[in-house]
């Protein structure tokens, strides 16, 4: 079994660090790959990881791409920079795993797929929403015709950051610019999750807006200045003529932060969050439910309870470990199955296509 080694840039020890509680843990369930070193911003930061992981820590990126052992650089770092240190990687002719948003715009996505390509390295993104086990099985009911025809799906989610408070750490979300919105983020995680399930999107409508203006810090209560939308409507049709409805707010909802209906002419589906107060379906525990069609008894399906290492991992590490999976079949057979530079770079062209129906009140036709 060939290893390949790993290097992450964006691994702080914390509780809140999305690499220490994803990736990591991730790495240690899946054999084909292995850590060989970290980068974080700080030298002590750096002394920290390296002695938790027990791998080599650089305060420098760029020394961590440097290193011969290190195949694949994952890229788990804010969005601003995302183009940066993937451009570098690229250029080194490494590997990438970069987290969703691939960039802060649609411009530096096209770049960054460009030069993937030229480099002809192989690139994945992070949109694991799909390896969920219940979203699996939901894909796997629809493509197999057990709810007849898809009529229509509606999906309903909260996003935890863009609420009323915030802490330093977090300010930048509220700005736009930044490439990280509730549209941006929470709500494209999920609508490829849905599209992956019921295919691609024919069209698109959608509203926006900043809800909730007085945002402050939690230090010291000083104000946030917001340019993100907190409020996110996109209608439209699938290819086969479902219509779509989904909304994602910034916060947390005190009823259902995650509800997904998938109607079929002979069933229904409904995924919902099994983790308290969070609405971002790619790092929650779902639960799946089955019914027949005319408002059923919805009937509960049991998760996977396959031994294996990968299947034993909670979410969101669990669902981070499966795309490592699936990206050491693709790099044992040559496949391309897990989400790619290139695919990232249509997801980022959908955000466009919402942005302009927003902005011009007309339906938008994306790729």
């Amino acid at each position: 079994m060939t290893t390949t080694g790993v290097g992450i840039v964006g691994a702080s020890p914390g509780p809140a660090n999305w690499a220490a509680n994803a990736h990591i843990p991730a790495l240690r369930a899946v054999p084909e790959f292995e850590l060989r070193a970290v980068a974080t911003s700080r030298r002590a930061s750096a002394d920290a990881a390296a002695g938790l992981y027990g791998v080599p820590g650089h305060d420098d990126y760029r020394s961590l791409i440097e290193r011969p052992d290190v195949d694949l650089v994952v890229v788990a770092v804010k969005v601003p920079r995302h183009y940066e240190i993937v451009s570098a990687a690229l250029a080194a002719g490494k590997m990438v795993y970069c987290e969703w948003p691939l960039a802060a715009d649609l411009g530096q996505a096209r770049d960054l797929a460009a030069r993937a390509a030229a480099a002809g390295v192989r690139t994945v993104v992070g949109l694991q929403g799909r390896y969920a086990p219940e979203v699996q099985t939901a894909r796997e009911l629809v493509a197999s015709g057990t709810l007849g025809s898809i009529q229509s799906t509606t999906l309903t989610g909260s996003g935890i950051a863009w609420g009323p408070r915030t802490d330093r750490e977090h300010a930048y979300l509220y700005d736009a610019a930044n490439g990280v919105t509730t549209l941006t983020a929470a709500a494209m995680h999920a609508l490829d999750t849905l599209t992956y399930v019921l295919g691609p999107l024919r069209d698109v409508t959608a509203t926006t807006a900043v809800a909730e203006h007085d945002v402050r810090l939690v230090e010291d209560g000083s104000p946030v200045k917001v340019s993100a939308p907190d409020q996110v409507a996109v209608t439209g049709t699938l290819r086969d003529g479902a219509v779509m409805s989904a909304f994602y707010r910034g916060g947390v909802s005190a009823g259902d932060n995650l509800r997904w209906e998938i109607s079929g002419s002979d069933g229904e589906l409904l995924i919902t969050s099994r983790t308290p107060g969070n609405g971002n379906l790619q790092a929650i525990e779902l639960g799946l439910s089955v019914g027949g069609s005319g408002r059923p008894e919805l009937t509960e399906v049991p998760a996977d309870a396959s031994p294996s290492a990968v299947e034993a991992l909670p979410a969101p590490a669990g669902n981070v470990a499966r795309l490592y999976a699936a990206f050491a079949e693709d790099l044992r057979t040559g496949s391309s199955s897990v989400p790619d530079f290139n695919h990232a770079l249509r997801q980022h062209r959908l955000v466009e296509a919402i942005l302009e129906a927003d902005r011009s009140g007309r339906r938008q036709y994306p790729e």
